[in-house]
Order: structure tokens, then sequence, then C-alpha cells
């Protein structure tokens, strides 16, 4: 297959299209689908566990928590943080309950992020966000057994950031023992030029901080540095360029890297890569997950079932089986 640099911007954008390579709908409808079964089985998680809604983390009007508590007097509670996806400009933690529904069963407790999606948000942001909601959840929950991630497609990227994260700029360091990447982006630089990068502007924000003066660039400077702004906030935001402090600070979590056979070639190269990237950095404990007869969507969408695979994996890593 051709690298994504050899790709013109209409195969490219194919590539990066998750709806585009759905086996089981078409394009508009599969993303009406997932829509609605994450709807309807975060409204069933809300009907069987407590809940602590619209819980801050932060100052900000985005930085809330959904929390699903499990009913049970155990001292042995894992709980998992969920970060959503939805190309890091759509969906939030109003839809993202539905994995609680098999795992309060189990004495697992579920916290649903929110964070800034774009276009209010940008990519910095985003990462702040989702590092500071960990924080706060640690600090108000220190009774827990034990602390995983899950992230899907863009949220998987930022779950990814999360393991990657210097704490050290940070109150308290997270001992997270497992994370669930699934059908995630960790290399940013093949989005840039698509529509995914629309919306994000990675490059506002940073060009004021490079220069005061951009009416007075001569013609071709602006698109130039452009160029170099965006690809300076994709690199800092790429979880491959990240893995040497994702070795210092997550070395004893368990990362399953989990990846639907029916994503795209660059979706699947993307998983491919990232995880022999960590196979490949000693200390680091890591597995790939190819899920058959599961596209982009139904690949995050099926946690809402206590029997499938992932949910079992899951439950395992947390002595939950």
């Amino acid at each position: 297959m051709s690298r994504w640099e050899d790709m013109n911007k209409d195969e490219l954008e194919r590539q990066f299209s998750p709806s585009q390579w759905s086996h089981r709908m078409s394009a508009d409808d599969v993303i009406k689908s997932h829509v609605t079964a994450l709807k309807e089985g975060t409204e069933r998680a809300r009907g069987l566990a407590q809940t602590l809604l619209n819980v801050p983390y932060g100052e900000g009007e985005g930085e809330k928590l959904d929390v699903y508590v499990p009913t049970t007097t155990s001292l042995d509670v894992p709980l998992v943080i969920y970060l959503h996806g939805g190309y890091w400009q759509f969906l939030s933690k109003e839809e993202s309950g539905f994995m609680a529904v098999p795992l309060v069963h189990k004495g697992v407790v579920v916290v649903a992020v929110g964070y800034d999606i774009a276009p209010k948000g940008n990519m910095d942001l985003m990462v702040s966000q989702v590092r500071r909601s960990v924080v706060s959840v640690i600090q108000q929950y220190s009774h827990i057994s034990g602390l995983y991630l899950c992230g899907h497609s863009a949220g998987a990227h930022l779950a990814a950031m999360i393991l990657s994260t210097d704490w050290s700029q940070y109150s308290v360091t997270p001992q997270i023992k497992g994370a669930f990447l699934v059908s995630g982006i960790y290399d940013l630089l093949p989005i840039l030029s698509t529509y995914v990068n629309e919306p994000l502007k990675m490059t506002e924000g940073q060009l004021r901080k490079t220069s005061s003066s951009a009416n007075h660039w001569k013609p071709g400077q602006r698109e130039d540095i452009f160029q170099v702004l965006d690809r300076e906030v994709a690199l800092r935001n790429s979880p491959s360029q990240l893995v040497p402090q994702l070795k210092l600070s997550s070395s004893n979590c368990d990362i399953v890297v989990a990846v639907a056979q029916k994503d795209s070639p660059e979706f699947r190269k993307q998983s491919e890569d990232y995880y022999k990237t960590l196979e490949s950095t000693e200390g680091l404990k890591v597995t790939l997950e190819d899920v058959p007869n599961t596209d982009h969507f139904n690949i995050i969408e099926q946690l809402v079932d206590g029997d499938y695979h992932l949910t079992q994996l899951l439950l395992k890593m947390m002595g939950k089986s």
C-alpha cells in the first residue's frame, strides 16, 4: 500500500473517513446508527447505576465528568475512565456511559469524561483537559483498587496522550494499571491536510505566539509558517512521538491496542505501527487485538455487551471476569 505521503488529498481523506469503510451500511447510516447505539446504551446505564452527572474537574464549562457507580460493599472497586471519539469535534460525555451496562454489575466504576471539542477546543487544550480529568478522578476517588483507561478513535489518541504524560507538572502521579486503545490515531501528521483538521485549526492560537506581524509576511511566507506550526502541534500531540515519556510514566500499565477488521488500511496501520513501536520498547506490556467482524464503530458499541470479546478482556484485566 502507498505511504500516506504519496496519496493525493482525495485518497487520504477516504482513508481517514471511517464511515466509508463499514461493511454493514452506508456512510451516513453507520454514523446515525453509531450515535443511536451510544445514546441507547448510555440511557440503559443511567437506569442501572447510581449516577453523579456533570461533576466538575476544572473551571471550564466543558470540564465535567459523569460517574456511574455500582451498588457494592466490596473494597475491590476498579475504575475505568472512558474517553469518547468523534474526531475531536463530535460526540460528548452524554453518549459515553454505555460501557457501564456490563461493568457496574461487576462492581466497576465508570467515568465518562467531557472535553471541549473543536472548534471551541484545540488539540493542546483537549490533551490538557483529559490529563487534568485523571488527576481530579484519583483525588476524588482515592479508595479505588485500580485505575484503567479506555478510549475510542480520537479518545484512544487522548488516552495514549495520558499514558505519555510527564506527571511531574501535576500534583499527583496516577498509577494507571491498564489501558484499552480502540481504533485510535497515534500519528497526527497524516490528517493535517484533510478535512479533519479544518475545525481543529491546529495553527490557530499558535500563530500569535510565533509572530505579531502576520500582515507583513511576504507572499507564500504565511502558508509556510502555517505548515510549520501545523507540524509542531501535530508532533507534540502524537503519541507515536512520545513513547520515551510513556515508558517513564506508564511502564507498569497493561496496554491493549485494538483495531477493527474493517477499519481502513491507514487506520489499521496507525494501530499496527503504534503497537510495534511499543512492543519493541523494552519494559512495556502491550498486546494487539485485531477484532474480527467489526468496523470502526461497532468495535466500541459492543462494549455494552458483557459477553463481547473486549469487555471480557477488560474484566479479566481488572480481575473481575
